[in-house]
């Protein structure tokens, strides 16, 4: 616990037109200091700092208070965090690391660390033998020459105790080294955790090294070994890179989340500075709400091109509710991280890319439906399953009902029905180490229980379809001259469509069963589907009813679904500003809707 005299210290110890003039150029103005904002974007300085008193506001924005507040909202912290940060700014040690039953105090870890990542880089850069050169060999070839190992502080691990031995020298305690994650201890012996391995160090937002990732250079596993949890250290709070991204944040309004070290360093040394990568765990809570602090428009995630990329874009749905951040995706092509596509395609094609990335819910949706053909009704509620998956870990969100509206719209299933299932659907959580998605299950065939899921208007066209059908197998010649017409619609089943060709392509005069052997030969369900036709089989209602009857109600069913449909393109487009397209869209959305009131004068009772 910081106590109050620690608090004072502190303030005491920390010049308020210092602490500001990091980030913000100041005018003095008679006996107080001027400048602009650096929480809104403005031109004429409105942020006052009076030097006096320690406090500043801002006549813009209307935020104000003393070195903590500033702080606090500069570096989004909370306010013991703050004290901290400015505890460490100023070289002062808090009674709260001084305790006796706290183990190895904070400033020494990160002393430790500081000094082992001094040695790493020292290593990779002047070290001999065959693991200093396989190190340099690996990051040259991730185009990564002296200047930006020596930036970047990328370094070497030779292990054999070496670190250690450094490390001991310079005075640092086994306890030190070991609550560090910087050497293990066994059997009374000490022995470094990182051996021939290259080095990334990690930083926390104030640039302090309080971690590394290691990176294998042989077939050894695991390929990146990372600190383990320590005090100074905690994978789903920090990000790599962060102190450098985060004015490049403040600057952007966004962040891009990548999967990788190498990822992040090749973007900032292509001038995407506003870069960072998770810590050998997945994307979490508390890495969308640190960036929160900083980017105020979106957070891009840059995955992989590979599955488990993809996969990562599931995962980072679950955030969709905890920011106000608009959370978009992009994932690279040709199964290339972003490192391979700078380097075949340059920064600015990156560049186009991350302008053109998607919202993520509607990137996730895509993927999963590409595995299903959606012309088919069975396979459509076999798709809502797996959407439902994805949408479970929102299902007490006020997310929800637009996404189950969504869905419903794109798959034709009742929006109850979606929303049943995504609510009894257990919320899946991948382990962070996952990385291949699980195998899409085969999508069901159709059964009338399949069915039952879908919305009302589509349950309606596909018995429409399979009424015309029916009568088709028995009387193929009488819809024949209707070829044309049928060639318009737009059938709720694939299977229909493709068995009423294939029974139309059948010779004039050819035998009922014939026809139904037409069909079987190209949809395998020919028989059940074309025998569950009831309008054949009425009475009062002469053949040429029939055809007229049957083909004007899927006609409707067919019109009503297209319109469906163009309303979730035009959805789809959102706020884009009108083009060729949209004009498009909404001339069939009109023609459409004449023929459906032409069409609904003709069917009353189905209408």
């Amino acid at each position: 616990m910081i106590t109050d005299e620690d608090k004072e210290r502190v303030r005491q110890a920390t010049d308020v037109l210092a602490l500001v003039g990091e980030t913000v150029e100041l005018r003095q103005r008679g006996n107080s200091f001027w400048g602009c904002c650096p929480f809104h974007q403005e031109k004429s300085p409105s942020f006052h700092v009076d030097p006096q008193t320690g406090l500043w506001k801002c006549f813009g924005c209307g935020e104000s208070g003393d070195i903590f507040a500033y702080v606090m909202k500069r570096e989004s912290l909370e306010f013991p965090d703050a004290i901290r940060y400015l505890a460490d700014r100023a070289g002062i040690e808090l009674q709260e690391e001084r305790g006796a039953n706290r183990g190895p105090r904070r400033n020494r870890l990160i002393e430790a660390l500081t000094a082992a990542e001094e040695y790493y880089n020292t290593m990779l850069l002047r070290g001999r033998g065959e693991g200093p050169d396989a190190g340099r060999r690996y990051l040259g070839g991730r185009g990564f020459g002296s200047a930006v190992c020596r930036s970047w502080k990328l370094g070497y691990a030779p292990g054999s105790g070496r670190l250690v031995a450094h490390l001991r020298k310079m005075g640092f305690t086994p306890a030190e080294l070991v609550a560090a994650d910087l050497a293990l201890e066994s059997g009374g012996r000490l022995r470094d955790r990182f051996y021939e391995r290259v080095m990334f160090p990690i930083h926390d937002r104030q640039g302090h090294t309080i971690a590394f990732g290691g990176r294998v250079l042989g077939d050894a596993k695991p390929k990146y070994l990372n600190t383990k949890e320590t005090p100074v250290f905690h994978k789903s709070k920090h990000l790599f890179a962060f102190d450098r991204a985060k004015d490049s944040m403040v600057a952007t309004g966004e962040a891009i989340v990548c999967e990788g070290y190498t990822d992040v360093i090749a973007m900032h040394e292509a001038g995407i500075t506003n870069a960072v990568a998770a810590l050998g765990t997945s994307f979490s809570v508390d890495h969308v709400r640190a960036i929160s602090g900083f980017a105020k428009q979106r957070i891009v995630c840059l995955f992989d091109g590979d599955a488990a990329g993809q996969k990562a874009a599931e995962r980072a749905v679950q955030f969709l509710d905890k920011t106000q951040l608009d959370l978009v995706c992009v994932v690279l092509p040709d199964n290339q991280d972003p490192a391979e596509y700078l380097a075949d395609h340059g920064v600015d094609e990156l560049r186009a890319r991350l302008a053109e990335a998607r919202p993520l819910m509607d990137f996730v949706f895509e993927r999963r439906l590409s595995s299903y053909d959606l012309s088919v009704p069975g396979q459509r509620v076999a798709a809502l399953d797996s959407l439902a998956e994805v949408l479970a870990p929102l299902r007490d969100s006020v997310l929800l009902d637009g996404y189950v509206t969504q869905i419903a719209q794109m798959l034709g299933t009742s929006v109850e029905e979606t929303r049943r299932r995504v609510r009894e659907r257990p919320v899946r959580r991948p382990s962070a180490n996952e990385q291949v998605p699980p195998a899409v299950p085969a999508a069901r065939p159709a059964s009338d229980g399949d069915l039952r899921a879908l919305s009302a208007d589509e349950r309606f066209q596909v018995a429409a379809e399979r009424e015309l059908l029916a009568l088709m197998a028995t009387a193929p010649d009488a819809l024949r001259p209707y070829g044309d017409r049928m060639a318009t619609f737009t059938w709720a089943d694939s299977r229909n469509e493709t068995m009423a060709w294939a029974m139309l392509a059948t010779p004039e005069g050819t035998a009922p069963a014939d026809v139904v052997a037409a069909a079987t030969g190209v949809v395998s369900e020919a028989p059940r589907i074309l025998a569950g036709g009831r309008i054949a089989m009425l009475e009062g209602m002469d053949l040429d009813a029939k055809v007229a009857f049957l083909l004007d109600t899927v006609e409707l069913a067919s019109c009503r679904r297209e319109v469906q449909q163009i309303r979730g393109k035009l959805r789809a487009l959102g706020s884009s500003p009108v083009g060729q397209d949209s004009v498009e869209l909404f001339r069939r959305a009109t023609e459409l809707q004449k023929r459906i009131g032409e069409l609904a004068k003709q069917l009353p009772s189905v209408v």
